[in-house]
C-alpha cells in the first residue's frame, strides 16, 4: 500500500487480509523438515518469529515442541490460534513486535529469565525487517535464548537493493551474528529453493555464554 510503513502493524495485516503474502510457502520449509530428521533441532522450548500463518508452529507442535509463535499482524495470529484449536493441539502465539517483545510466563511464580527459549526459528522475519532494525533484533535473539541455545535461521538472498524482503547477504550476516556472540554451527552452506524465485541460506548458530 502506498505511503504505508513496512514496520507497522497496519501495513503487515492489510498483507494478510488481502492475501499478499507471496513469502508464504503453504507448508513447512524443507530445511525445517531436515534439521528435526538429522537431530539437529530436539523437542524443547522453541520460539518462532514472524510465525504467519503458523505451519512450522503447527508441525513442531505435533512433535512435542513447546510452541512459541509471535507475529506483528493480528489477521496470521487469530489464524494461527483457529488451526491449533481444530487439530487439537497446544501452543502459545502472540502479537507483538519483535524489536521489543518479551515473553511473559505462562506459569505462576517461575521468572521466564529462568527458563528462556532453547531453540528460535528464523526464517522471513529478519528479511521483513529494514537492516537498520538488524543489530536489536540480533540482541533480542541473544536475549531470548539460553546459552547454547540454538538460532536456526534462513537467510533470504534477493541480491536487489530495497525491501522487503531485504537482502540478507552472508557477509552481513557474518557481521550481524558475530564470533563474540555466536558460534556458527552449520555454515550456511545448505540453499533452500523459496516460492518467490529467490533462495535462502540455511545455517545453525550457538548462542554463546
Amino acid at each position: 500500500m502506498p505511503g504505508m510503513d513496512a514496520d507497522t502493524v497496519s501495513f503487515w495485516d492489510e498483507k494478510y487480509r488481502a492475501d499478499l503474502t507471496a513469502w508464504d510457502r503453504g507448508g513447512v520449509s524443507p530445511a525445517l523438515e531436515d534439521w528435526l530428521d538429522e537431530g539437529a533441532l530436539k523437542p524443547g522450548r522453541i520460539l518462532i518469529p514472524g510465525c504467519g500463518y503458523g505451519h512450522e508452529v503447527l508441525a513442531l507442535a505435533r512433535r512435542g515442541f513447546e510452541v512459541w509463535g509471535l507475529d506483528i499482524a493480528p489477521t496470521p495470529v487469530q489464524r494461527v490460534r483457529e488451526k491449533l484449536a481444530q487439530a487439537g493441539l497446544t501452543a502459545h502465539v502472540v502479537e507483538g513486535d519483535v524489536r521489543t517483545w518479551q515473553p511473559e510466563p505462562p506459569f505462576d511464580a517461575v521468572p521466564f529469565d529462568a527458563v528462556p527459549f532453547d531453540a528460535v526459528y528464523e526464517q522471513t522475519c529478519l528479511c521483513a525487517l529494514s537492516p537498520e532494525d538488524w543489530p536489536r533484533y540480533e540482541a533480542q535473539l541473544c536475549r531470548w535464548l539460553r546459552p547454547g541455545g540454538r538460532l536456526f535461521a534462513l537467510w533470504m538472498q534477493t541480491d536487489r537493493p530495497g525491501g522487503p524482503p531485504y537482502h540478507c547477504g552472508l557477509e552481513a550476516m557474518r557481521v550481524l551474528f558475530a564470533l563474540e556472540r555466536w558460534r556458527w554451527v552449520e555454515p550456511p552452506q545448505r540453499t533452500v529453493p523459496h516460492p518467490t524465485g529467490f533462495f535462502e541460506y540455511a545455517a545453525i548458530l550457538e548462542r554463546l555464554e
